[in-house]
């Protein structure tokens, strides 16, 4: 079992990389648009790895990500986003990717992250 939350404001490429993280060996998804429901999610069900853009549209992901880490610990994270350089703090066990998505390097560090 490993259990992914997607953090994405953009309901499409949210499904676009839940799609990618179940083909990398995700098995169970939260999607969620929003820092608070981030956090919200987390509590409710500890990610075995978060998929999360930077900005959203409420909120930052990597704010999202150390309020997680700050309740259940840490997990694995991939950043994907368009703006890699506004990823703060983004120091992490896990990797930053811009977009666009490139679903092999994506679909590689899942499974190396997982494995580690």
């Amino acid at each position: 079992m490993c259990h992914v939350l997607v953090i994405e404001d953009e309901w499409l490429l949210a499904e676009y990389i839940s799609d990618i993280a179940e083909r990398a060996g995700g098995t169970s998804f939260d999607t969620v648009a929003t820092e608070a429901e981030a956090i919200e999610a987390a509590r409710a069900h500890k990610p075995d790895i978060i998929l999360s853009d930077v900005i959203l549209a409420k909120g930052r992901g990597p704010r999202a990500v150390q309020a997680i880490f700050a309740r259940c610990g840490e997990v694995p994270v991939i950043f994907i986003t368009g703006t890699p350089a506004d990823c703060h703090p983004c120091n992490p066990p896990g990797v930053v990717f811009g977009k666009p998505i490139d679903e092999r390097r994506v679909i590689a560090a899942f499974r190396d992250l997982m494995a580690a």
